[in-house]
């Protein structure tokens, strides 16, 4: 199974962001991120990262506000440790699929909840 060199590049890209997120960057508005998914281009120009956030919306929204501060810190320290080319432009995004599971999670929770009473007729 080969992996084309874009797929190479966002695990790259995700493991260097995600160091960064928790050892380089000082903002204080940024709080408990999580890079989720990396996807980059097939040109190697941009790149879409994904980040889940824990708390409550407004901290999402802070923290989302303060990611998209740092992100020329970012594309700046990306440059310099992985050696491309061009540096991807890179844009965070909010990955929402933990908060659906549990969504979906609890739905499922509730219907099997409701269906042991009539099996036990």
């Amino acid at each position: 199974m080969s992996f084309k060199r874009a797929d190479r590049v966002a695990e790259a890209i995700k493991r260097e962001v995600s160091i960064l997120l928790t050892q380089g960057l000082k903002d204080p508005g940024i709080h408990f991120v999580t890079v989720t998914l990396v996807d980059v281009a097939e040109d190697l120009r941009n790149a879409n990262i994904y980040v889940s956030i824990m708390g409550d919306e407004e901290a999402r929204q802070e923290s989302l506000k303060g990611l998209e501060r740092a992100r020329g810190f970012v594309r700046k320290s990306l440059g310099a440790s992985l050696q491309l080319r061009y540096t991807p432009d890179i844009h965070f995004s909010l990955d929402d699929s933990l908060d659906n599971s549990l969504k979906i999670r609890n739905i499922l929770n509730q219907l099997k909840s409701e269906e042991k009473p009539k099996n036990e007729d």
